[in-house]
């Protein structure tokens, strides 16, 4: 049949015909599909269907009005096409999509136009409801009142876009020649030829932004008033000292946290931490989220599944991270192990046996990739050494142990194949393999994803990238235009208005601000690599890698007030590893029920892979340039957030030039083998005139003293050789005349070799008593493979390096001169003057021992900072206090210790004389400034409380 008109399936000369990939097919050329004989489904129409396609309104060439003759004269039915003679009119009428209906397959339809501009329309709403639920907690009562006025100004201006999308439509109207209008009937929806402009107008945007932020604030506000309602919030106003009887459903696998110290009798090691959800207190009925902090009966409390409802009696605290915490209590078990009152769900024991299997599976793996295996497929990091864990933390591949949309869509790839074919008639996949049609194809895709979520745990990040691919699948099966951005803008709404708390997550930040990335940025910078001469696949890598960590670096530096130099070539290494070991993980955790040889098999070929990965980054974190300190808090992100500008354009202007982008390249990689320090005036803590220092180390002590510039005398190290590494190296400490331990208990001295490590060491002094004797051992092992001397510390020494000067109190010369043999008592305390200021150091001194050094000629004076004994416990001689009466006190302890540390009434009775209290657990690394009494000032590093100084004064 000849025609004058263009033919649907071919562009008329001198257009092109974009693809679904965004290349362009030159005219009287065949896309992909058609060179394997299938008609482009969405562009050519059977000749059975009774529907005549209009000149301009072609699928091919929706933009043209082109009228010219086809190329060939002659239009095609599309090779295979289901049931002849069937209209399109028929086939949606028996159920199926227009798209689908025009399909070239039976299998489901093709390829549905996919160009133009990216689909912002849900943007400006989805960032205006984020902002708005993480705000409205620390808005409080007022919320719902800024409700009210938003929800009206919103609809004001919704009012003010309709009325002008009215005029505009009236006026087009009027102006339209019937002759210009195209013959024909007008298109289903979903047809190409209906697609249009996909950015929204100024007052369409700002309106659905305040329809956002109105709805947003309000679900917030209700849910963050329900929190405080009820029996637990008051009892933890209270600080109610008795238990009370509860009933908790447990909302989250519990795990046991690190504590490098010895445990108590009767205690396990580390504390053990559950999220539940307290249904009744007593006789009320509630419904209240709350963490439990368990230190005994730890076996017990891990045993606990997901759902499992169990009663206790605990004790009530306040949450320990203030409105942004989403528990509205902590809970500490007082009255013997939890009683379960209701088992676990069936699909909670499904998870838990698939997890478990997964874990025996790997039971004969190397150390490394049997901790790490579990981690990349299900997030199960509980086995993950701690080392490892720093080493991951380093190079950035930590976010391979937090189960996201990288995992999911490596599952989503074995159902559906390649999401850019997912709905084309060449569709890859077990589903395309099998014939499954599409539609049931995306309802096996969402089963997957609800297991998925299931077994991997509904953390912010897995529900982020459930909710992204259930969209997509939808999608899928559906036939209609697939853009993930307004999957993922879509995911984000519906998320913080189902959970307002996730609004607050980091992990959910993290999660979004990747993968928006990875759909805006990646596609342009991976394109500009590609224009350079990089090889496609080399440059979609990197631009993924760098757009990831563009995007992620500043909240980072929030959250750690690190940067990691490594991070993209790490990534870039280890990314070739990460699907094979996560789809093989995958398939062992699937047979370990089933057959459990058959699963140790696929877990021994993901070992292969994992121990890839576990290589990148120990040696990348092994560079001594692999992590640098950068400003902590949100000006610090802000500060990085510009520099990254900065380089992206940078990076622009150096593209052409050779040789300049040579030298950077040069410049980079010195930094990484011989790094510089940041300036003081880019990394804002410490302050250039620091005098002292308390490192955050967790549930221990690591302080360091200046002694000149790059030069500090070091008290204790710790329980982590990284973490003290890491200090130093924020402090610039290069040469270190004399490390003191103060005793030889582990959360003091294990982390010895992280500060040995690099730095020029002077000499060890140790105090008289050495117990516990193997850890004195191995502090000798470490000073004798060094090289560095031993000493020993006695009352009267007086040193002096550069200008800090000290005398020792405590200990006496002799083992035998000591009050009892508790190796807290033999602790080396200091008396130092630096900077006319004067700090007393006194370990962990119990009352006994502080008696002593109070009774010691020739006294003790007033001092300014005083380094609590023993993290602030309870047992303190309260004469010390009124002796000394420090204006400032500081306290070096772990969050959510077992110990209690620090004691209310430590606290309570240096604020009452007047002391300004700083802790590291909640302030983060703290350091002394300041020349005398006057001039102090403490000013914290911000990696848990956002930065800031404090007067001491």
């Amino acid at each position: 049949m000849t025609s004058n008109n263009p033919s649907p399936s071919q562009p008329p000369h001198g257009t092109s015909m974009g693809n679904d990939d965004g290349r362009q097919v030159r005219p009287g050329r065949a896309a992909r599909g058609e060179r394997a004989g299938i008609g482009t489904p969405g562009r050519d129409v059977p000749e059975a269907s009774a529907r005549r396609v209009p000149p301009g309104r072609g699928a091919g060439n929706r933009a043209s009005n082109h009228e010219g003759p086809s190329p060939e004269g002659t239009a095609q039915a599309p090779q295979g096409a289901a049931q002849p003679g069937l209209t399109a009119q028929e086939a949606v009428r028996q159920g199926r999509t227009p798209v689908h209906a025009a399909a070239a397959s039976r299998l489901g339809a093709s390829e549905p136009h996919q160009d133009g501009p990216p689909d912002l329309r849900l943007v400006p709403p989805a960032l205006a409801a984020w902002a708005a639920a993480a705000l409205t907690p620390a808005v409080g009562a007022t919320a719902l009142l800024v409700t009210a006025g938003l929800a009206a100004a919103a609809g004001a201006a919704a009012a003010v876009t309709a009325a002008r999308g009215a005029r505009a439509r009236a006026t087009a109207r009027a102006r339209t020649q019937p002759q210009e209008r195209p013959a024909g009937p007008r298109p289903e929806p979903g047809h190409p030829a209906r697609a249009g402009h996909r950015t929204p107008t100024l007052p369409a945007a700002a309106a659905a932004a305040l329809l956002a932020v109105a709805t947003a604030t309000a679900v917030a506000a209700l849910a963050d008033a329900d929190r405080h309602r009820g029996p637990i919030p008051e009892l933890a106003a209270r600080r109610a000292p008795v238990a009370v009887p509860v009933e908790l459903r447990i909302t989250a696998d519990p795990f046991r946290t690190r504590t490098p110290t010895p445990p108590p009798p009767g205690t396990g090691n580390g504390i053990v931490v559950v999220r539940a959800e307290a249904v009744r207190v007593g006789t009320t009925r509630t419904r209240t989220p709350v963490v439990v902090l368990a230190n005994r009966d730890q076996a017990a409390w891990l045993r606990l599944l997901p759902s499992t409802t169990v009663s206790v009696r605990v004790r009530v605290s306040p949450p320990t991270r203030g409105p942004a915490d989403p528990a509205a209590a902590v809970l500490h078990p007082t009255g013997g192990p939890p009683r379960v009152l209701a088992p676990p769900s069936t699909p909670q024991r499904l998870a838990a046996r698939l997890r478990s299997g997964l874990r025996k599976a790997s039971g004969d793996l190397p150390p490394d990739a049997r901790a790490l295996l579990p981690g990349l497929v299900i997030g199960d990091t509980s086995a993950l050494p701690q080392d490892l864990e720093d080493a991951f933390h380093a190079t950035d591949l930590a976010h391979l142990t937090a189960v996201s949309g990288a995992n999911l869509t490596i599952v989503l790839l074995l159902l559906i194949g390649p999401p850019a074919r997912a709905i084309r008639a060449e569709r890859r996949g077990l589903a395309a393999a099998l014939g499954i049609p599409l539609r049931l194809t995306a309802v096996l895709g969402a089963v997957l994803t609800a297991a998925f979520v299931l077994v991997s745990r509904p953390s912010p990040s897995v529900l982020r990238a459930a909710a992204c691919g259930l969209i997509t699948l939808l999608a899928i099966g559906t036939g209609r235009r697939r853009s993930l951005l307004p999957a993922l803008c879509g995911a984000v709404l519906l998320l913080v208005l189902y959970d307002p708390a996730v609004a607050r997550s980091y992990g959910f930040a993290l999660s979004v601000l990747a993968t928006g990335s990875l759909l805006t940025l990646a596609p342009r910078w991976s394109a500009a690599l590609r224009r350079r001469g990089v090889p496609p696949r080399l440059a979609e890598a990197l631009a993924a890698a760098g757009a990831a960590q563009a995007a992620c670096g500043p909240l980072i530096v929030v959250l750690s007030a690190r940067l990691s130099l490594v991070a993209v070539p790490c990534n870039l290494l280890a990314e070739p590893a990460v699907a094979p070991a996560t789809v093989l993980g995958f398939c062992a955790l699937a047979v370990a029920p089933l057959a459990p040889a058959a699963a140790a098999a696929l877990a021994w070929l993901a070992g292969w892979p994992t121990r890839w990965i576990v290589t990148v980054a120990r040696h990348g974190a092994a560079l001594p340039g692999a992590e640098i300190g950068w400003p902590g808090g949100w000006p610090g992100a802000a500060l990085l957030a510009v520099v990254t500008v900065a380089l992206a354009v940078g990076g622009r202007a150096l593209a052409g030039r050779p040789w300049p982008a040579s030298a950077a390249a040069l410049l980079l990689l010195v930094a990484l083998v011989r790094p510089l320090p940041l300036p003081g005036f880019v990394a804002a803590w410490p302050p250039a005139d620091w005098r002292f220092a308390m490192c955050d180390v967790g549930q221990g002590d690591a302080l360091a003293l200046a002694a000149g510039p790059g030069s500090a005398v070091v008290v204790d190290t710790g329980p982590d050789p990284a973490l003290a590494d890491r200090c130093l190296r924020d402090l610039r400490v290069t040469t270190i005349p004399l490390v003191i331990l103060t005793h030889f208990h582990a959360d003091h001295a294990d982390g010895l070799p992280g500060v040995l490590r690099g730095r020029s060491v002077g000499a060890i002094e140790t105090t008289v008593l050495d117990e516990p004797a193997a850890q004195a051992a191995a502090v000798r092992r470490e000073a004798a493979a060094a090289g560095v001397p031993m000493l020993r510390a006695s009352a009267g020494e007086q040193r002096s390096a550069g200008g800090l000067a000290w005398r020792v109190l405590w200990p006496p010369p002799t083992a035998d001169a000591l009050p009892d043999d508790d190796p807290n008592d033999a602790s080396v305390a200091l008396l130092v003057r630096t900077g006319g200021l004067t700090l007393l150091l006194a370990g962990d001194l119990g009352p006994v021992a502080q008696q002593e050094v109070l009774d010691a000629p020739p006294g003790l004076p007033r001092v300014d900072v005083l380094k609590v004994a023993h993290h602030g416990s309870a047992y303190q001689d309260p004469v010390l206090f009124a002796r000394t009466r420090p204006r400032l006190a500081l306290i070096s302890v772990g969050a959510h210790n077992r110990y209690g540390h620090p004691a209310a009434r430590t606290v309570t009775a240096l604020r009452a004389l007047g002391a300004t209290v700083l802790r590291t657990d909640t302030d983060g690394p703290i350091a002394v400034a300041g020349d005398g009494p006057a001039g102090l000032r403490t000013v914290l590093a911000g990696a848990r409380a956002g930065g800031g100084s404090a007067g001491a004064g």
